[in-house]
């Protein structure tokens, strides 16, 4: 792989081990196979997986269904990451069992802070001028 393609995004080899550790990860919380008090009693779910170039190490967002505690959550997360990467590793068939790390999923929260955005008073007011603006052209 050259220089150039690092920047590219990531590889279909990255996206498929990614949505395979998603996929035991969001398995293995359903299950409730981690046992913290943390996470007693959450549904977390695993919107995405990135994997490094190498595979050795795999980010994994979380959030808990609400929102709610998600801090705490991923706190716990990161203190089992061991055990739960002991638990992935089989399913995953690959020579070497990535590192997990957890971070928490902000992508609705921004989405919808966009969304307030795009919904703003002052927003609404320039897209009506460029319409009127439109309609003399």
């Amino acid at each position: 792989m050259s220089k150039d393609n690092k920047s590219t995004g990531p590889t279909q080899r990255m996206l498929r081990v990614g949505e395979l550790v998603r996929h035991a990860l969001a398995a293995m919380f359903a299950r409730g196979d981690v046992e913290d008090d943390a996470l007693r009693g959450a549904v977390i779910t695993v919107p995405e997986v990135r994997m490094t170039n190498d595979l050795k190490i795999a980010d994994a967002y979380v959030m808990p269904l609400g929102g709610q505690h998600a801090e705490e959550i991923v706190a716990a997360l990161n203190r089992n990451r061991k055990f739960i990467r002991g638990r992935v590793a089989p399913q995953l068939n690959l020579k070497f069992a990535p590192e997990l790390r957890f971070f928490v999923d902000d992508t609705f929260e921004e989405a919808s802070r966009i969304d307030a955005l795009l919904r703003s008073d002052k927003v609404q007011r320039d897209l009506q001028a460029d319409d009127e603006d439109g309609e003399e052209s």
